[in-house]
């Protein structure tokens, strides 16, 4: 690493980064001074003098020529070059002038410098064996951060953009090893690879993500390019046998083009029948010996083709026998045919294992890839941000305040509500407005007084900006929109929030010049800020293209929903990548659908062509294409509405309005046109009104000519992936994707003339530093610059980081650390969101003293929902402490699958006691801090009541990292760790489990544990203000009328002493509402009548099945029991309460409830097993 940073490719003097070129220059520039050297001082090494660079410049030769020379001759050349002094005197007498110390002077300094570059294009991405398992390299999980690694670090600087990209190509590749090493020992472990008798291979488990390999044949190896040494191409072709379930057999047979996958050899020495023991070595295990990566060209047919995926169905394949062809890396093929060279075995005859992995943690060879394809070319930031990235300078020279093209004048559109508002958006500045009172009405064109007005001459200049100091001032300006047509549907969307000052402060920087950072603690209106910033530069800057990344489809999908609810033309809309398909919209925002839109729009425009045509009574075809109805509207509509507006000003004087309104209705060429607005057309007290709505319904008619104008060049491109690509990189304005797409499209994107002028991230802090940086750089440079304007990045560092699975990268490289934290953490200039609407006050002081400043906006105090308690539950947050259950708290079956029986069963109790009183399931998430109690929960809820019509799903099960950025009304948690605290020690993960709920948060775990721990002192000193056992208040109905503030009589509550408790006390209640709703069927005779009313088709409908997966995507269906389709007498759903009773007993219980139910319900298998 020494030997590396010693040669990096940057200036020592001045600091600047060079090129792979300058570097080769300064190496010549060496050599040829030396050579100058030895040809005037020794003769004897002519031959060296004369030879040309390449033949002398390595250290083989550079010893044989320099081997001859005594220490008295190389010292002569050393001081010749000023290598050392020429006398050794002080304060110099520590220079060493031995003879040893000059040779490897002169070689060292002179001999040819190995390109980084170079080694990192000969590199192959795939892992191999001996990296996979090299301790040193890829540290196992077990890193204490007690010694110091090999590794390359992410700190608050860099060198230059080469060491920034470096070090994270090194570290994200060391990553992707380390998973995929957790991979194969998963899949590899599960398939049992034993020794047979006669010395081969046989499997004695199976696992899903992993086959036996039948054949594996290399079928090309293409000739290396011009100048390159590997093969341009090596292509193989895998044979497998998919003899699993049918919903696997579908899995391998969707592995898409560029998936990749492992071939694995294994030998292993194990005899028949040995158990796998995760606690000892791996690969001593399962003989594993050779491990190459390959990516999925596609799958073979019958006839040997690779069955291309398209629009039309894949043929099915007969038989079990598949056949993929793969491509293999290149440089690995290569180092391996040289290892083979020199006696090595050849590790392509000996696969047997094929491995595949999951296609969302699959992308590192894209992102690997794009990075060096980023390093190969010249990265070109723009020169406002490239010192910040870097780490140096002044850390606010991005800032808007500082940058040079400060927009002075800026419309805020639809962000002020009233003048109030906006008053209240600038408690520091002074607000002139020279309009009345009554006519100050939104929208708002503000100019910002403090803001120097940028003139030629320097001294006038300097002048201005003394004067504009002294004047803190806001000139606001109202203005109108322009009136778009007559009909209701061509008003404008407005937005209705009332934004904060510091929302006002943060959408005021985004939409000026520069970087903004906006952080924003949970529940402060992030996504709204986003939103509206989107909007302001859509309408300030038509011209100019806004490219939206996120770190997830989920948080991608939530803004795009509330950018469509905003006055911004969907035409210039587009979502890139696979989570389009959870839009919450039947309208389809992909590249294709939108192209389709575009068509659908087309031929809707051309048909008011037509109808305009007809109403002015022009022969013709002119709605025929869009070039025919743009010669249509130069020709005919212009021409008529330039005679109309010529016409009117003859009447600009007229005062009588009935006459002008005459006038106006008996000349305007289009109101034929416009019959079907409402009437009358011309609505106006004068001539000036009466023109404005004779030019908003000109507008209406201009607007659909323009769109088919934009629409023309569809017309033109007859495929649908030209045409897609041209709304890509013409027609958009607003283009969003994930993170992990702009890493793995870069390329494509870049190839296509991608353009835009601003970018906005949204959970900023959780991206990877890498992934933040890439979208940077998704376009090429325009004469040598980046057209980037704006760059917000809207984040919370109090929450998550980015997830980094080895412990060793995310504590010692700091491999967690986004890019928005390094900013904050290097003092770039912040926007700190200080007002949330989420949660009750109560709650929100768990985690507010995380933060600044964060404070409850009033709307907290005034709904109903936050003044009503949480019916049924005597405080609206609790931690409820869980002791051991039977002698048992968290369990551990699989290492770092972490279980809690008795917290998973006090959860599931309280889950069901809030259906009995009637909570809707969509408002109820269970979260919990580990993937092992997430399965537990899930099985528990299966076996108690995941079935039962009356009970059902939650909205959500899952952990508190993946819930990251939503929200609901009520939250349980399991903190399941009772021995150690576990990684809820970071504050961060805290934060995040604390703000999830907005009316009722109830936090299950072991007190004596937590209360303890340093870091979440604080807010387990205010959990633990309160009762630590659950206090209910059962008589409470839901919704309930109590208050919050309200004290409950102590008689009213129910302290419930502990999970077995919990679950008698809850089955009871189910009992008794059994017997309550019994009271209310119809009697059989009711039924029968009611049976024989329906229509003779539905008689055979059968009722559809409960689903056994839980829910996550659509709120739990509530069956009402009333609406049963049956003639049996009532039997109540039975639920048994198994933590009270003894195994006998619940036997006897099972044969009674089958004794009774001719078709019973689900019984739940006991507590211990699930």
């Amino acid at each position: 690493m020494l030997k590396f940073y010693t040669r990096f490719e940057i200036n020592d003097v001045t600091g600047s980064s060079l090129t792979d070129h300058d570097m080769t220059q300064l190496h010549y520039k060496k050599i040829t001074s030396l050579q100058r050297a030895v040809f005037a001082k020794f003769p004897s090494l002519r031959v060296f003098a004369l030879s040309n660079v390449a033949t002398v410049d390595n250290r083989e030769s550079l010893e044989q020529h320099f081997g001859g020379l005594d220490g008295k001759g190389l010292l002569q050349i050393a001081t010749f070059l000023n290598l050392v002094p020429e006398e050794v005197a002080a304060p110099l007498d520590w220079h060493r002038v031995d003879e040893q110390f000059l040779r490897e002077l002169l070689i060292t300094r002179h001999e040819r410098r190995c390109s980084q570059l170079e080694a990192l294009n000969e590199m192959p991405l795939y892992p191999t064996e001996q990296i996979i398992w090299d301790e040193n390299v890829v540290p196992s999980e077990y890193y204490s951060g007690d010694s110091c690694l090999a590794l390359p670090k992410l700190n608050l600087q860099f060198l230059t953009l080469h060491d920034y990209l470096l070090r994270n190509f090194n570290l994200f590749r060391l990553e992707s090893t380390y998973e995929i090493r957790q991979d194969i020992e998963d899949a590899v472990s599960r398939m049992l690879p034993w020794q047979s008798e006669d010395g081969d291979v046989v499997f004695g488990g199976w696992a899903r993500m992993a086959l036996p390999i039948a054949s594996f044949a290399v079928v090309e190896v293409a000739k290396p390019h011009l100048g390159e040494k590997k093969p341009s191409r090596v292509r193989a072709d895998v044979g497998v046998t998919l003899s699993v379930r049918r919903e696997i057999k579908a899995e391998w047979e969707n592995l898409r083009k560029h998936d990749v996958c492992f071939l694995i050899t294994v030998k292993p020495t194990q005899p028949y029948g040995t158990k796998y023991n995760h606690r000892e070595p791996f690969i001593p295990q399962v003989g594993l010996v050779s491990v190459r990566g390959c990516e999925v060209e596609g799958m073979l047919d019958a006839n040997g083709r690779v069955i291309e995926d398209g629009p039309e169905p894949r043929p099915q394949l007969p038989g079990e026998q598949r056949c993929y062809r793969v491509w293999l890396d290149s440089n690995q093929y290569r180092q391996d045919m040289d290892d083979l060279q020199e006696g090595a075995d050849d590790v392509y005859e000996s696969f047997n294992i094929l491995m595949r992995r999951k296609p969302k943690e699959n992308n590192f060879k894209a992102v690997l890839e794009t990075i060096r394809h980023l390093m190969n070319t010249e990265c070109v930031v723009p020169p406002w941000l490239h010192d910040i990235l870097l780490g140096y300078g002044d850390p606010g020279a991005a800032h808007y305040s500082n940058m040079s093209n400060q927009e002075r004048s800026l419309e805020f559109n639809d962000t002020f509500l009233d003048y109030k508002h906006l008053e209240a958006s600038f408690p520091n500045y002074t607000l002139k407005c020279e309009v009345p009172e009554e006519k100050r009405q939104p929208p708002y064109r503000l100019i910002f007084k403090d803001v120097p007005i940028h003139k030629d001459s320097d001294e006038e200049e300097g002048e201005e900006k003394v004067e504009q100091e002294l004047s803190k001032t806001i000139e606001v300006q109202p203005y109108k929109y322009e009136a778009r047509g007559p009909y209701p549907s061509d008003k404008p969307k407005q937005n209705s929030i009332r934004f904060t000052p510091t929302q006002v402060e943060a959408i005021r920087a985004g939409m000026q010049p520069g970087l903004t950072l906006v952080v924003g603690p949970p529940g402060t209106g992030k996504t709204d800020v986003a939103v509206q910033i989107i909007s302001n530069i859509y309408h300030n800057h038509p011209s100019q293209r806004t490219l939206i990344v996120t770190h997830s489809n989920q948080a991608l999908n939530q803004l795009f929903e509330k950018i469509m609810a905003l006055d911004i033309d969907e035409r210039h809309l587009l979502r890139l990548g696979h989570g389009e398909e959870a839009l919450e919209t039947e309208k389809d925002y992909s590249r294709y659908g939108r192209v389709n839109y575009v068509l659908a729009k087309r031929v809707d425009l051309l048909s008011q062509v037509q109808k305009l045509q007809e109403s002015l009574g022009v022969s013709g075809d002119n709605a025929y294409t869009c070039e025919t109805a743009g010669y249509f509207y130069l020709y005919n509509v212009m021409a008529r509405w330039e005679k109309f507006q010529s016409q009117m000003r003859a009447h600009r004087d007229e005062t009588d309005v009935e006459k002008l309104r005459a006038v106006f209705e008996k000349d305007f060429p289009f109101a034929k046109f416009f019959a079907d607005a409402p009437q009358p057309l011309f609505k106006g007290a004068n001539y000036e009104e009466l023109m404005d709505v004779a030019c908003s319904n000109f507008r209406y008619i201009s607007d659909i000519f323009n769109e088919l104008e934009e629409f023309r060049a569809f017309e033109l491109l007859r495929t649908g992936l030209d045409r897609s690509k041209y709304l890509l990189v013409k027609e958009a304005k607003i283009i969003a994707m994930t993170c992990t797409h702009a890493a793995l499209k870069r390329k494509e994107l870049v190839n296509l003339g991608f353009r835009y002028d601003n970018i906005l991230m949204e959970e900023s802090a959780q991206i990877l530093e890498i992934e933040t940086f890439i979208p940077l750089l998704l376009q090429n440079p325009l004469d040598g610059l980046n057209r980037l304007k704006r760059w917000i990045m809207i984040g919370d560092h109090h929450q998550l980081p980015p997830v980094i699975k080895n412990m060793a990268f995310q504590k010692y490289s700091n491999m967690e650390q986004s890019l928005f934290t390094r900013l904050v953490r290097l003092g770039v200039p912040t926007v700190d969101l200080d007002g949330q609407g989420r949660a009750r006050a109560s709650i929100c002081s768990l985690y507010k003293w995380r933060y600044k400043k964060l404070e409850d906006l009033q709307h907290i105090f005034e709904r109903d929902e936050y003044k009503k308690a949480n019916p049924g539950f005597a405080h609206d947050y609790q931690l409820i402490n869980v002791e051991d259950f039977k002698g048992v708290g968290e369990s551990e079956p699989n290492p770092y699958f972490y279980q809690n029986l008795a917290e998973a069963e006090y959860i599931v109790a309280v889950y069901t006691y809030m259906r009995l009183l009637g909570y809707p399931a969509a408002k109820i998430s269970i979260l919990t801090t580990y993937n092992g109690q997430k399965h537990l929960i899930r099985d528990v809820i299966n076996a108690r009541c995941g079935n039962n019509p009356l009970i059902g799903w939650p909205h959500k099960i899952t952990t508190v990292d993946k819930y990251q950025g939503q929200q609901n009304d009520y939250i349980l948690i399991s903190l399941v760790r009772t021995k150690v605290v576990g990684h809820l020690r970071d504050v961060r993960r805290l934060v995040v489990a604390m703000s999830r709920a907005r009316l009722g948060l109830y936090v299950f775990g072991r007190v004596s544990l937590f209360k303890n721990c340093l870091e979440l002192q604080q807010t387990f000193k205010l959990l633990t203000q309160r009762p630590l056992k659950l206090s209910l208040v059962p008589d409470d109905k839901y919704p309930t009328e109590r208050l919050a503030s309200a004290d409950v009589a102590t008689e009213s509550i129910k302290v419930v002493e502990n999970m077995s408790e919990m679950a008698q006390f809850v089955y009871e209640r189910y009992m008794a509402k059994m017997e309550e709703l019994k009271g209310t069927l119809p009697t059989e005779e009711e039924l029968l009548a009611m049976r024989s009313q329906l229509p003779q088709e539905d008689d055979d409908v059968v009722p559809e099945e409960a689903s056994e997966e839980p829910p996550e995507k659509r709120a739990a269906k509530e069956v009402p029991v009333s609406k049963k389709k049956t003639t049996e007498a009532f039997k109540p759903t039975p639920i048994l309460n198994e933590i009270s009773v003894d195994e006998a007993e619940m036997d006897q219980r099972e044969e009674t409830v089958k004794e009774t139910t001719e078709e019973p319900a689900q019984v739940p298998t006991p507590a211990e097993e699930s």
